[in-house]
């Protein structure tokens, strides 16, 4: 009896593409009418830098301090040469002062005093690596940023991956991909748990580096994740599949993009086409189909004029506002009216 036959993986991978075509791609991922134009090039949304609510609060502050900044920087730097022990809250103030480079010097200093007093009181303590970080965000202090973050006299001052994240944003942003690996791999050694913007921003820094090693560290990074049952975010997936691709993985590739749970979004639908003209270059019968279907695609507006750098380098929006404008109060606790027409009575 003769074997069955067996379709190539080019013509499987051309099946695929076809029933993109003739289904569409479903499910809540954008399309490339509603893509921003101009997509940016960080990858933390606002409600984790938090960068507004930051420069809030320091307006505040400073509207509320007692005296003027100048005096209490002065009380600052006098407490440092007598030795004195400083306070929780007088540093949480001074970070929120910063304005300059002079300023972050004695930040730094202080940052130094305080850690070194409290280095053995972690638990339930407030973490001020979040807040330090934010500062450099917003002043441009990267430089600073990394050389505290891996001074090993402060080890444990920056013990979660908020802080983490936040800087290798920061460097993402400025195009030092090599320093924010360095940073990655620090974070690693200090044993601070990864979160789920962790993995996008560590697969987006090794897709950008685009080199063998970057490629092998992605990989491991990746494999020990799923080994610990970690659930990877489609949006890091995509960045492991591109760097895959650009390292003329195509088998990884596939493998990776096979483990997405929901690829109906305009950059699993980008990437398909990448992996399958990869495929089906050297055979000019199935490039010639690959065109056809290509054509297609971009007839039913699967196909955006944005690269696929451009995609997957664009920052979601936050969808928290929402969701606080969904769970907002709208009955009165006390007239039982709805809030609009009990306002001037409450």
């Amino acid at each position: 009896m003769a074997a069955a036959f067996r379709p190539s993986k080019e013509v499987l991978l051309l099946q695929a593409l076809r029933n993109l075509v003739y289904t569409g791609v479903g499910g809540s991922g954008c399309t490339c009418c509603r893509c921003p134009v101009g997509a940016k090039r960080y990858l933390l949304t606002d409600n984790i830098v938090k960068l507004k609510e930051f420069q809030h609060k320091k307006v505040a502050v400073g509207c509320n301090l007692p005296g003027t900044k100048e005096t209490y920087l002065r009380n600052l730097e006098e407490k440092l040469t007598q030795n004195k022990l400083i306070l929780k809250e007088e540093l949480r103030t001074l970070l929120h002062l910063c304005e300059s480079r002079d300023d972050m010097e004695l930040a730094k200093n202080v940052i130094y005093r305080y850690h070194a007093e409290n280095r053995n009181i972690t638990l339930g303590e407030y973490k001020f690596g979040p807040l330090f970080m934010r500062l450099c965000y917003e002043l441009d202090l990267e430089e600073s940023a990394v050389e505290l973050i891996r001074d090993q006299h402060l080890r444990g001052f920056f013990s979660d991956s908020t802080s983490f994240n936040i800087l290798m944003d920061m460097l993402f942003i400025k195009g030092k991909y090599k320093s924010a690996l360095e940073v990655l791999i620090e974070m690693e050694n200090q044993d601070v748990k990864f979160s789920k913007d962790t993995y996008v921003l560590a697969f987006a820094i090794c897709y950008k580096l685009n080199s063998p090693e970057s490629f092998r560290i992605c990989t491991t990074l990746r494999e020990e994740a799923l080994i610990k049952g970690v659930i990877l975010s489609r949006r890091a997936s995509c960045f492991a599949v591109a760097l895959a691709l650009n390292q003329n993985q195509l088998a990884k590739a596939v493998s990776i993009f096979s483990q997405i749970m929901k690829p109906e979004s305009i950059i699993c639908t980008n990437l398909n086409l990448v992996k399958v003209r990869e495929k089906v270059k050297d055979v000019p019968a199935l490039l010639v189909n690959f065109d056809k279907l290509y054509r297609k695609l971009h007839m039913n507006g699967q196909v955006t004029t944005y690269t696929l750098d451009a995609l997957l380098c664009h920052t979601p929006r936050d969808r928290r506002s929402h969701m606080v404008l969904l769970n907002k109060r709208t009955v009165s606790r006390r007239t039982f009216q709805p809030l609009s027409q009990s306002l001037w009575a409450e």
